[in-house]
């Protein structure tokens, strides 16, 4: 917590006054204020310089600090995103591959993992070029859950901090855009060809976003937080041979 205005006061009082005193001090053992006099002014001389060069490097740790900070909350964010409805979603995303063999392997992330792996990970999935076609049963379970979680996603909407991260807010627009969709239509069952092909790219459009968040996330929460990290490994939905158990 930082000083109030009268104890910053107080404070500067002070100071000043143990320099007229350790200057007295100085006078009265060497009885030289000549010398007392020039180097003071010369100290008064560079002071601006070096309050600029103070204020430069105060400023600059600041405002790491508070980058830092923000990036920290907004991971909070995320990780509560995927543990509330992110890994549920992407939980149903293999069997809407048409070209599973190319995309999963990419994605199968292993809890022994090092960081260099999982960020040649991430820059495979921003290549990716998933092909999803949802059956009628997925786009009604994805109503399902979407509707389910709706006032969740909402207050995501509302948090001032995603304004930090693009991709996550594009992420939270494309799955607000599909359940507006999914929501305003009846039996899911008997849509044409061109209704269903065109909630196919919005499917298509959320998973995209998801995979890509979902890879960007597990950098950070392996440096950060290794021990979540081996959870969500362990748990990958996108690995076939998943097993929360941990081996030797």
């Amino acid at each position: 917590m930082g000083m109030t205005k009268k104890e910053l006061t107080s404070v500067a009082v002070v100071l000043v006054v143990l320099a007229i005193v350790l200057h007295g001090i100085h006078i009265l053992i060497f009885g030289d204020p000549h010398h007392v006099a020039i180097y003071g002014f010369g100290d008064i001389a560079f002071l601006p310089v070096e309050i600029l060069v103070i204020s430069l490097v105060v400023d600059r740790v600041l405002k790491e600090r508070e980058r830092e900070a923000i990036r920290d909350k907004m991971n909070m964010v995320v990780g509560t995103f995927f543990n509330a409805i992110g890994r549920r979603l992407l939980d149903r995303l293999p069997k809407m591959l048409e070209n599973r063999e190319d995309v999963l392997p990419s994605l199968a992330l292993a809890p022994d993992w090092k960081t260099l792996q999982i960020r040649t990970a991430c820059k495979a999935g921003e290549t990716l070029r998933m092909k999803i076609r949802p059956e009628p049963e997925d786009l009604e379970q994805l109503r399902d859950l979407l509707n389910e979680e709706r006032d969740f996603l909402l207050r995501l909407l509302e948090n001032p901090i995603l304004l930090e991260r693009d991709e996550f807010t594009e992420l939270l627009w494309a799955i607000s855009h599909l359940q507006e969709e999914l929501e305003a239509r009846g039996d899911l069952r008997a849509l044409p060809e061109s209704d269903f092909h065109h909630l196919s790219g919005d499917v298509n459009r959320l998973f995209t976003h998801l995979v890509r968040e979902w890879l960007e996330h597990m950098p950070h929460l392996n440096a950060r937080y290794p021990f979540l990290y081996s959870f969500a490994a362990r748990t990958n939905p996108l690995r076939p041979d998943a097993d929360v158990t941990v081996r030797e």
